[in-house]
């Protein structure tokens, strides 16, 4: 399959995002596409990654019909009108229009990655103090809740609840972190039993204009989570089946993480492909229909 690394559909283009592009779709409406856009260190590459916008829209459409009992979500339909190009089906969904949260948040059950590194210098996490000692891939007493700022450009900043409090308010602070523990405690418990570990998880939230706070943009996916095997874990070996894949090999260029990208080889693509198809059907059960 060509990889879909942009679109043009004829409809107001309201925001592009690193993979996704929204568009207006009637008056209360978004068109939400997925493409095979993929990033890194804040940079957009130039090469489209097969299935992979599929992938992460079928996906986060899984979770969002599983989480509902926990919190509602954005999804209208995953149903594509018949005046739109056909490539749309599987990787764009229509959604309700919300108004996005100033801030998202990652809720992390293992010690890994930039929090691995905030320990190392100051023993605690997003200001969050922990036991002494710990070491890649340790599993918390508890799951932690650290949110950020939501940067137009750039890197998100890590914050404090107080701060974050200051951003949103108390009230819906409150109300995001209980759903942030309860999703990340159903997502792991859930991945477990399909041999995945859940190290941790960005969840993003908006408010619809009664009111009411809804789960939007993408959940669990392998853009937005980082997963483990069981079995690699249980050996001590931390083996990513997400992003981090492409965060690891970069890590091995002589690059600076700024623009421009460099050019991804053809087999580090399909290498990520791969994994993406892969851990969609780990995690659902079902084989992925590639077209």
């Amino acid at each position: 399959m060509e990889p879909i690394t942009k679109t043009e559909l004829g409809l107001p283009l309201i925001h592009k995002g690193k993979v996704r592009e929204m568009y207006q779709y009637g008056e209360d409406k978004i068109l939400m596409v997925a493409t095979d856009r993929i990033s890194a260190f804040d940079v957009v590459f130039n090469e489209g990654i097969p299935y992979k916008g599929a992938v992460l829209s079928t996906l986060s459409n899984f979770w969002f019909d599983k989480t509902q009992h926990i919190i509602a979500n954005h999804i209208i339909t995953t149903e594509m009108p018949e005046n739109l190009p056909t490539y749309l089906e599987g990787r764009a969904v229509i959604v309700t229009k919300a108004k996005p949260l100033k801030i998202e948040v990652i809720v992390r059950g293992y010690l890994t990655g930039s929090g691995l590194k905030d320990y190392k210098k100051t023993g605690m996490v997003c200001g969050i103090k922990l036991p002494e000692g710990m070491k890649d891939g340790d599993k918390f007493p508890e799951p932690l809740f650290t949110p950020s700022t939501k940067a137009q450009e750039g890197h998100d900043r890590n914050i404090t609840e107080v701060e974050a409090a200051e951003i949103i308010g108390q009230e819906k602070l409150d109300f995001v972190k209980k759903k942030c523990i309860e999703l990340y405690a159903f997502g792991h418990e859930y991945l477990l039993s399909k041999g995945l570990i859940l190290a941790d998880t960005k969840f993003e939230f908006g408010e619809l204009p009664s009111g009411e706070m809804v789960l939007i943009d993408e959940v669990l996916t392998p853009d937005s989570s980082r997963y483990w095997p069981m079995d690699k874990y249980a050996q001590g070996e931390l083996v990513s089946l997400d992003k981090q894949y492409l965060r690891n090999y970069l890590e091995t260029l002589d690059w600076d993480k700024t623009y421009p990208p460099p050019k991804l080889p053809k087999d580090v693509v399909e290498n990520i492909s791969n994994l993406y198809l892969g851990v969609y059907e780990k995690i659902t059960g079902e084989k992925f229909l590639t077209k």
